[in-house]
């Protein structure tokens, strides 16, 4: 893997670990994750620090994934998901503007195979399992 850092107007691309022949559209925000060989990265995606994104996976346009999604080989992600990492989001504690040390994130896994449709959110704390699909 190779270490990737683009600023540029289309794109915002920092220390992110790239496979071979990954593929990055335009106006994107990567940051500190990883993503796996031969993989799509769609427009208006935004991928956090720690998230991880496996091999031969396609995430569509207008993405969300938040640190601590981890997901697996041959994944399909859909236009306009959103991951989350916290089951109780507030903006304060005790009336202070809360700092990273005020939470913690939860874990998100997809396993390989998954296909994961259009618009959904998906919740932190579960596990989608190997070539899970929406029903037709």
């Amino acid at each position: 893997m190779n270490t990737l850092t683009v600023d540029s107007p289309k794109q915002s691309i920092r220390d992110v670990k790239v496979g071979d022949g990954v593929k990055i559209y335009d106006f994107v925000n990567l940051y500190g994750c990883e993503i796996g060989d031969e993989t799509k990265i769609g427009t208006f995606v935004e991928i956090q620090r720690g998230a991880t994104v496996g091999r031969r996976c396609k995430i569509s346009s207008h993405t969300f994934i938040c640190e601590g999604v981890h997901i697996e080989d041959e994944v399909f992600v859909g236009h306009g998901v959103m991951f989350t990492n916290d089951k109780n989001p507030r903006a304060t504690t005790d009336g202070r503007m809360q700092t990273p040390g005020d939470w913690t994130h939860e874990d998100t896994h997809v396993r390989k195979g998954a296909s994961i449709g259009s618009g959904a959110v998906i919740l932190c704390g579960i596990e989608i399992g190997a070539g899970a699909q929406e029903p037709s």
